[in-house]
């Protein structure tokens, strides 16, 4: 039973040896073993092997980046306004022995020298420039902790200020101004839209008076023109209707028959109205009644025949006589007869009524040539 008790003893003896010779350091960690206090060396990441009851490992140094971020810290500027800053510092440890043994506490001493070191920057400028320039501060930063922190076995790799605060009225005055910045700028923006909307309306105004004056132009110019060959083609109509008005008459080559058939039509279109209680017939219609009674006689101021060139247009093709040509032209001759004969007994009627007027008595003239006679002249 002793015998177990001491092969009890001796394995934890044993095992509390290894252990206290036997060091596992993590990655990416550094172990200081001090020997009597003092320092012997560094343990590397792994496995390491030590004297027991003589080497003690002190301290186990993280070698990876940290970041620490810092309180708020009250930094006045270069115009007396005090700004509340926080910072952000990423830094890490490349020499684990510097660390350990040249300061005490390297994080507490980093973040006093990141606020000596922002006080000294921010102090030299204005609020204005402060709010403004932190790319500046940054790098300021960066190279005093740099440079300070060397020799304690610490590389400080970058500086970020998280926030920089004025005071309360400062903020409103800056929100103040800001404001009035926007509203300013805006009230130029407006000024400059309506500048450009009221020359876009003028050019536009411009652009349609022009368009609108050539159009007024033009169509005054085509109507002139439509009026003028409207003109032109209702004269040529004219002239054309004249001339074959004349050409039909000297075609039918009319007598004095036919002339005095016209008068007698005119007769009671003369005496139509219920005003009319007096009327008077022409001479001429006297004269055409004398000019049927006789073929020796010629109506005063009617020509037998017409000077000047005939100008014949095509009539179309003449239809010719038949039987009931004949029958109407005789029917005619008939209708003449009898309106001869009624105006005669008309005027012998209203003798007591009117007076005839004075004509001159007829004149022996030649005969008006009949149609299958040639004219003399």
């Amino acid at each position: 039973m002793a015998a177990l008790i001491v092969i009890l003893v001796l394995l934890v003896l044993v095992a509390f040896v290894l252990g206290q010779t036997i060091k596992i350091i993590p990655q990416a960690r550094a172990g200081i073993v001090e020997r009597f206090g003092k320092y012997r060396t560094t343990l590397n990441p792994g496995l390491n092997l030590v004297t027991p009851f003589v080497d003690r490992v002190r301290y186990k140094i993280d070698l990876r980046e940290q970041v620490v971020s810092f309180p708020p810290q009250p930094v006045i500027t270069e115009d007396n306004l005090v700004v509340s800053i926080d910072t952000v510092i990423y830094f890490q440890v490349t020499d684990p022995v510097a660390a350990t043994y040249e300061i005490a506490n390297y994080i507490s001493a980093v973040e006093q020298l990141t606020m000596t070191t922002l006080r000294n920057i921010v102090g030299g400028m204005d609020l204005e420039s402060t709010l403004t320039s932190r790319e500046e501060i940054n790098g300021g930063l960066s190279g005093v902790l740099d440079e300070a922190t060397g020799r304690w076995g610490i590389r400080v790799g970058r500086v970020e200020i998280k926030g920089i605060d004025p005071p309360p009225s400062i903020k409103d005055s800056m929100e103040k101004q800001m404001r009035a910045d926007r509203d300013k700028r805006a009230a130029i923006l407006t000024a400059e839209g309506q500048r450009q909307s009221a020359i876009l309306t003028a050019e536009g105004n411009k652009q349609s008076a022009i368009l609108n004056a050539e159009g007024d132009r033009e169509s005054t110019i085509l109507r002139a023109q439509a009026e003028r060959e409207s003109a032109i083609l209702k004269a040529q109509g004219e002239g054309q209707a004249i001339t074959t008005v004349f050409q039909a008459i000297h075609d039918g080559q009319p007598d004095q028959s036919l002339l005095a058939y016209q008068y007698l039509q005119m007769m009671p279109k003369i005496a139509e109205g219920d005003a009319n209680k007096l009327w008077v017939v022409p001479s001429e219609i006297t004269k055409a009644l004398e000019g049927l009674g006789s073929a020796v006689h010629q109506v005063a101021g009617i020509p037998q025949s017409t000077g000047g060139v005939k100008h014949r247009i095509d009539m179309g093709a003449e239809e010719p006589e038949t039987p009931d040509t004949d029958a109407a032209r005789a029917q005619a001759n008939e209708a003449v007869r009898e309106a001869i004969a009624a105006a005669e007994q008309s005027e012998q009627g209203a003798g007591g009524r009117r007076s005839a007027p004075s004509t001159p008595a007829p004149t022996d003239v030649p005969a008006t040539p009949s149609p299958e006679e040639p004219d003399a002249t």
